[in-house]
């Protein structure tokens, strides 16, 4: 069997290695954190379990679809539930709404906030349920590693449905007036990596993800799927080692032969990276590298996040699982991290509390919460007194909407921000997300799967295709799985 090494545990690393592994070759992980699961990384203290990453369980098809390739499925390994209401947004410390799962709920809360607009909100999914149908189902799956994948008449008039030279700010407002409306039906881009006015409008396909397939949870946290996935690659013959961190890829007559890490040398006849593609290729292969430093420079990045998990000796009744705080204006915001980056003036930020649904993450009569605020990446001053600052401002604003005193009950406290992407994943400008998912960045015009130099060294994640996000990232580990079982 042909030996495949692939760099990183995460959801990419993992689909890939146990696609790999599926189909006859021999398979390990070479992991640079204690645990699995990348961002997806999960610690306990005190009592509180605290998914490290990912939240939001989305586009449960993929999930079934991913798990289904090796005849299994999601609830094999961890339970489901559908969460009502999905999410709650606060408009200010008066002004909240929960969103209800189902669409015909939701078409009620529309129509109270906008008349006509359930209707319109109806005609809008519907297109939008096509988006993800070619979006999700036929352009996510292409390695796109040239243009002439796309070039069919069929794809062309599916390309040309999919609205990707309108933006998703003017398409949106084809529909809705109303600005709290505008925000319910904004807030998935913020993390796409663009503002609405430069994110093509094929991105319509969030929302359809979002309203029509349900929000959704993981029981134990996200980090279960990480668990289920660890535990199907190891059925399948992957070996997963822990605490290894690459130092360099050998490379001898244009094939990678060895993957060194700090402790070992290891043969491959295959080298997949699931690590920081930026990191891989310039730090890693020396001459073998795929892009300039001036090619890196002009990427268009996600965003990063300042990250809080707090243990709270109460619970907190005001709060749902998953909250957006938009009592700020979202184009400053956007602006702040997108157009002019910097530290934001007056900042948005989500704030989950999977205590809510899941007693098994804190202990009884406590809350666990996890506060995000975007930011923009490669931002230097990323210090403990910034860290502190923006932990009152948010902290202030919550407190204001649940109308009690949240900060003297806080018993546990841990921040993360670009300093810790950049430590614990390589991450590029310490971003969280990957790469922009802008025009210009799409398919065939993101960093290719396949080293120009390398015959034998491929990439996955998300700063490859399709790109950033769990559902993503899953497509693209088995995507690269098909190109390297083809070479």
């Amino acid at each position: 069997m042909k030996k495949v090494i692939v760099i990183g545990a995460g959801f990419a690393g993992l689909s890939a290695a146990t696609s790999l592994a599926n189909k006859g070759f021999e398979v390990t992980i070479l992991e640079k954190n204690s645990v699995p699961g990348g961002r997806a990384r999960v610690f306990r203290e005190k009592g509180f379990t605290f998914d490290m990453g990912p939240s939001w369980y989305w586009m449960p098809d993929v999930f079934e679809t991913y798990f289904g390739k090796f005849g299994k499925k999601p609830s094999d390994y961890y339970q489901l539930v559908r969460l009502d209401p999905s999410y709650a947004v606060i408009f200010d410390a008066t002004s909240a709404v929960d969103i209800p799962a189902g669409i015909e709920k939701l078409k009620q809360l529309f129509e109270q906030i906008e008349s006509g607009s359930g209707q319109r909100l109806e005609a809008f999914l519907e297109q939008a349920a096509y988006k993800y149908d070619v979006g999700m189902n036929k352009f996510v799956w292409k390695p796109s590693r040239s243009i002439w994948e796309f070039v069919s008449l069929k794809l062309l008039y599916d390309l040309g449905r999919m609205d990707v030279l309108q933006t998703f700010a003017g398409h949106i407002r084809k529909y809705f007036s109303d600005p709290k409306l505008l925000q319910l039906m904004e807030f998935p881009i913020l993390f796409l990596g663009a503002t609405p006015e430069n994110t093509p409008a094929m991105y319509s396909l969030m929302n359809y993800a979002e309203i029509s397939m349900g929000t959704w949870y993981p029981m134990g946290g996200m980090h279960e799927i990480v668990k289920g996935m660890v535990a199907l690659a190891e059925e399948k013959g992957v070996k997963i080692l822990l605490n290894q961190n690459v130092t360099r890829i050998d490379v001898v007559g244009g094939v990678a032969k060895q993957v060194v890490t700090e402790t070992g040398t290891f043969d491959a006849d295959v080298v997949v990276a699931g690590a920081d593609y930026h990191h891989v290729d310039t730090k890693l292969l020396g001459q073998y590298r795929n892009y300039s430093d001036t090619y890196w420079d002009k990427r268009t990045l996600a965003p990063s996040s300042l990250l809080y998990y707090l243990g709270v000796n109460k619970r907190i009744p005001k709060l749902q699982h998953h909250n957006l705080f938009f009592d700020e204006d979202f184009k400053q915001h956007a602006h702040e991290i997108y157009t002019k980056p910097q530290w934001p003036s007056k900042p948005l930020f989500y704030a989950s509390a999977p205590s809510k649904t899941d007693p098994s993450v804190a202990p009884e009569g406590c809350e666990n919460l996890f506060l995000l605020i975007p930011v923009a990446p490669d931002l230097k001053d990323d210090s403990e007194e910034i860290r502190e600052q923006y932990f009152n401002v948010v902290m202030e604003r919550l407190e204001t909407y649940v109308g009690e005193d949240i900060r003297s009950h806080v018993v546990y406290k841990r921040t993360y921000a670009h300093r810790d992407f950049m430590s614990d994943y390589n991450a590029f400008k310490g971003n969280a997300y990957g790469l922009a998912n802008t025009l210009m960045q799409t398919a065939f015009l993101k960093p290719t799967l396949k080293n120009k130099k390398v015959a034998n060294l491929f990439y996955t994640g998300q700063l490859t295709v399709p790109g950033p996000g769990v559902p993503p990232s899953l497509i693209s580990g088995l995507v690269v799985a098909d190109e390297v079982e083809k070479a």
